[in-house]
């Protein structure tokens, strides 16, 4: 079911990590999401699972609800973990024609699995916990420099967030359109390659006239009440840290500094 998908949502919450400043949590996702390349042993691995499962926790969002943040792209994580499953050299545990399956490609693929996993999570933990408005405010706000060499700060964040904030009408169209043509007799998803996608066009050519619709719709009703980004722009509420945003600093300092320890001792 493609209303399953909750890539792009907010739920409302009184967590600690609801309470966060959206600033702090979009440097904090990307300075985890630099470690996850950078350290690469199997400990720091663990502290890296445990950190994850700690934010989802800190969340108090129901775990199904993060799983099916995973769901959409599970044939992405099981595509790269099947190629390196056959292209890591070592000791191979069985061969089929010009492949080999090794056991150094079972090990690196399971990690390349859960480096993938853990960069989902996390990344979802900021669109589940932070809404639209704080979003935008929270990504022009650390663009803002930029502004200084004439890039569109305010209109790059503003884009993003409604790309991400209509990810889940569409989907929500996508399924009511699949369904209504599914009642008229249109074979959708049904017989071979080519067939699957002559069966797709009843559903896209509607769906493609929905979005712009939609997009028109947004776009008169900012210009209808004179909607204008930039430098004269005010905010209702005003971006301050709070003792959270300290505290989960400090943690995560303390977070980078054992990864950074595992990583010198074992080297």
């Amino acid at each position: 079911m493609l209303t399953d998908i909750t890539l792009g949502q907010y739920f409302p919450g009184t967590s600690p990590l609801h309470s966060m400043d959206a600033r702090v949590k979009i440097v904090l996702l990307f300075i985890y999401i630099v470690a996850i390349f950078l350290f690469d042993n199997h400990i720091n691995y663990g502290i890296m699972t445990a950190g994850a499962v700690g934010v989802v926790l800190l969340s108090r969002l129901p775990l199904g609800m993060v799983l099916k943040s995973i769901k959409p792209l599970w044939w992405i994580i099981l595509f790269s973990f099947g190629i390196h499953l056959f292209s890591t050299p070592g000791e191979p545990i069985f061969k089929l024609w010009m492949l080999s399956m090794t056991w150094e490609g079972v090990v690196k693929g399971f990690f390349i699995g859960l480096r993938l996993v853990l960069m989902i999570m996390v990344s979802s933990m900021l669109m589940f916990t932070t809404s639209p408005l704080k979003l935008t405010d929270g990504l022009e706000s650390l663009m803002s420099p930029l502004k200084k060499i004439g890039f569109p700060a305010h209109e790059l964040a503003m884009m993003m967030t409604i790309a991400m904030r209509f990810i889940p009408t569409l989907l929500e169209e996508t399924d009511k359109i699949i369904k209504a043509q599914q009642s008229r007799g249109s074979d959708i998803g049904e017989g071979n390659f080519l067939q699957r996608a002559k069966g797709m066009i009843p559903v896209l050519v509607p769906l493609f006239i929905s979005a712009f619709r939609r997009a028109d719709e947004l776009a008169v009703a900012m210009e209808a009440r004179c909607y204008q980004g930039g430098e004269d722009r005010t905010r209702m509420k005003q971006q301050r840290l709070h003792d959270v945003d300290f505290w989960a600093g400090g943690i995560f300092a303390l977070f980078i500094i054992s990864l950074v320890a595992v990583q010198l001792t074992l080297n």
